[in-house]
């Protein structure tokens, strides 16, 4: 498990998406985040998690 923290820029870059498209993510809760401060992060592992959701497949 890789519990690297993200900020949304990595996020953005790792996804390949406008940095303001996770931003809606993370605002609306569609995408897992907490906030530091007043900035948001991203702890890899629950991104690489969302990821496997939204194509619907499971850890292997």
């Amino acid at each position: 498990m890789n519990d690297e923290i993200l900020t949304i820029k990595q996020v953005a870059e790792y996804l390949k998406v406008n940095e303001r498209t996770i931003y809606k993510l993370a605002s609306d809760e569609k995408i897992p985040a907490f906030k530091v401060g007043g900035s948001w992060r991203f702890q890899r592992s629950a991104i690489e998690e969302w990821i496997e959701q939204q194509t619907g497949r499971t850890a292997s």
